[in-house]
């Protein structure tokens, strides 16, 4: 379902979730904004996300900006796109969703994080 007025910055994205959601979501940005602070946030196709780097595609109509970290709140999971040492999280291939905010090693998502903001997207392809 489309939001009418979908969000336009990451913090009314945040504020605009409900509770506990809101909390882990925020603890979650916070996490990311002090691990890699040179990432900076932004919305894309209704997700946080975090740095920006140019892809291109398999063919040439498929380009544009994307983001080096994403953060959502899905309808029954929270999306930490990434994905690595996360035992119970269901883990695609960019992206960990977990259900239970509980279960989440905050260690291992500000390696993540860190990581990331260090990580080479020159080359990178969708």
């Amino acid at each position: 379902m489309t939001r009418p007025n979908p969000p336009t910055t990451p913090e009314e994205y945040i504020a605009g979730l409900d509770e506990p959601r809101r909390t882990h979501v925020q603890t979650l940005f916070d996490l990311i904004r002090k691990a890699a602070p040179e990432l900076e946030p932004w919305m894309v196709s209704g997700k946080i996300g975090f740095g920006k780097f140019p892809y291109q595609g398999k063919s040439k109509a498929c380009s544009g900006e994307w983001f080096k970290l994403g953060l959502a709140s899905n309808k029954n999971s929270i999306m930490f796109a990434y994905a690595e040492k996360l035992p119970k999280a269901s883990i695609g291939r960019s992206c960990i969703n977990f259900r239970k905010f509980e279960d989440v090693d905050l260690d291992v998502l500000r390696e993540i994080a860190e990581r990331t903001a260090k990580a080479d997207f020159s080359n990178w392809m969708m």
